[in-house]
């Protein structure tokens, strides 16, 4: 039987890895224009007739097609389409694992509890087809985050078409994860706990550990320590400000907790991951400067007593209070990244204007991890990523992608997802 698995698994590999990604496109030669479309800038700012072109990698106009400016170079008709700037994924695993239930391909987590040194961009897939299909929905670049122990490692930012890792860093060792403790945690009912949730009597003992590990650290910084240790030497950056400290907490206790130990520990950037009760604790929020990466839309509340709907309204709440907000996957499969436009889309269902939606998927996260110098809206002298789409990109109908940059190199969006739609919509269509 055991042999049986084995064998299955090294099959779904090869069918997995049977074909190689597509040729990742090359260096950007010529001028690009695209005239007519609607832009969605990603500051919440629309031109509805808008000119936009690009070279050598980077938007040198963006304004109203009624512009006196020279068309040169590719011309793309966009009337009746819309252009946005390449969405966001932070907090992902992406090209960290591929097929969940093959261990050779699972990469994302580390031995070990405290482990900032572990660095996600070594082990990065450029490859990977996962990655891969998040492309044709829009998404772009991506934070590649480890998993796994309480300090998880070093997360960096990379585009989506590259040959390597090192051709797709965007941004290198921008920030630390740390998962912070539950105070309650979910029965263990296979040992004969009752089901549903417990109070964690570890609680304290757990806070305690990450609290001597930051301060260690902050010390070993101070010239304190004695000899080379990797894990301390990887938190330097989040006491000088050059990385930031991302921290996973959900319950009201947990925030506060969190955030107050790393900020008296000398952490600069304090990034909230999550935040499931950040809603009844903005004031707190607010007043320590922490924006919030919450978690996706699509779910389910988690408590009995909680509106059946707050999860689908949780990132308006934050924003009405006036936080900085992105959206990330939060736990859910990777695949599913994909998804994220969708997210948002889902938010204007919940009141919020269209194009602050939007903001939580381009400007907002870029300007979070730090990237929005270059990435996150369309404005001259960013780079050029970005997308046309026949129709409203936040709603599945009408995200369907016609061309795509990536620092003004035109990528490819065949996948091996649209290879198979391809081929099952053919069956459809001929009735067999």
């Amino acid at each position: 039987m055991k042999n049986t698995i084995q064998y299955i698994g090294v099959a779904l590999f090869c069918a997995f890895f049977g074909t190689a990604q597509q040729a990742p496109a090359p260096a950007q030669t010529g001028t690009v224009v695209i005239e007519g479309a609607t832009a969605h800038l990603g500051n919440g700012e629309v031109i509805e007739n808008s000119l936009i072109i690009f070279e050598e990698g980077k938007l040198s106009f963006v304004g109203p097609a009624t512009t006196k400016i020279a068309r040169k170079g590719t011309q793309i008709k966009g009337e009746g389409k819309h252009v946005y700037p390449g969405f966001i994924a932070p907090s992902t695993s992406l090209g960290l694992i591929e097929i969940n239930a093959v261990r050779a391909t699972d990469d994302q987590d580390e031995l070990g509890e405290m482990i900032p040194h572990v660095r996600s961009l070594i082990a990065y897939n450029a490859e990977s087809k996962v990655v891969e299909s998040m492309r044709p929905n829009g998404v772009l670049l991506g934070q590649i985050t480890p998993m796994g122990g309480r300090i998880s490692g070093t997360s960096s930012i990379v585009q989506f078409d590259a040959w390597n890792w090192e051709d797709a860093a965007v941004k290198v060792d921008d920030g630390i994860h740390l998962r912070w403790p539950n105070t309650f945690r979910q029965g263990k009912w296979w040992q004969g706990e009752e089901r549903g949730y417990h109070q964690n009597e570890e609680y304290q003992e757990q806070v305690t550990k990450v609290e001597v590990f930051l301060k260690n650290a902050r010390a070993y910084g101070d010239g304190a320590g004695e000899g080379l240790n990797p894990a301390f030497a990887a938190m330097q950056g989040t006491f000088d400000g050059s990385q930031k400290l991302y921290v996973y907490a959900d319950g009201e206790k947990e925030i506060i907790d969190a955030i107050t130990l790393a900020k008296d520990s000398g952490v600069k950037n304090v990034v909230l991951v999550g935040g499931y009760h950040a809603y009844k604790i903005t004031d707190f929020l607010k007043e320590n400067d922490i924006p919030v990466l919450v978690q996706f839309t699509h779910n389910l509340p988690v408590f009995e007593d909680e509106d059946y709907d707050l999860p689908y309204k949780l990132p308006k709440l934050l924003v009405d209070a006036g936080l900085l907000v992105g959206l990330q996957n939060g736990e859910a499969s990777n695949f599913q990244t994909r998804n994220l436009a969708f997210y948002a889309g889902q938010l204007v269902g919940q009141g919020m204007d269209k194009e602050n939606a939007l903001k939580l998927i381009t400007g907002n996260s870029a300007t979070i991890l730090g990237i929005d110098e270059n990435y996150g809206t369309l404005a001259q002298g960013k780079s050029a990523t970005l997308f046309v789409s026949e129709g409203d990109a936040l709603d599945m109908r009408g995200n369907r992608l016609t061309h795509a940059f990536i620092d003004g190199r035109e990528i490819s969006l065949e996948t091996h997802q649209t290879e198979l739609w391809k081929r099952y919509s053919e069956k459809y269509e001929t009735g067999k």
